[in-house]
């Protein structure tokens, strides 16, 4: 048995991430521990983002300095590739 305490907004939105890629909580704990247990750490890299991240981030969420784009091929255009 595990418990812990989750902000309830954090668990409310998980759980609807969970029910959408058709796992239960149960299940995706169990994944997580897997993951952990077959890469003998973390199944993701934990790090501190950059300032500039940072600042790209809060841009974003504010819906600021976005590029939109309808596809692909549309998308490497802009980023000239």
């Amino acid at each position: 048995m595990v418990r812990a305490r989750i902000e309830p907004e954090l668990k409310k939105q998980t759980e609807e991430i969970f029910k959408h890629l058709g796992l239960s909580v149960t299940q995706a704990i169990t994944l997580f521990y897997s993951q952990v247990k077959a890469r003998n750490g973390l199944p993701f890299n934990v790090v501190i983002p950059a300032r500039e991240t940072l600042k790209t981030f809060e841009a974003s969420d504010a819906d600021k300095d976005l590029v939109i784009c309808e596809n692909a091929d549309e998308m490497f255009k802009k980023l000239g590739i």
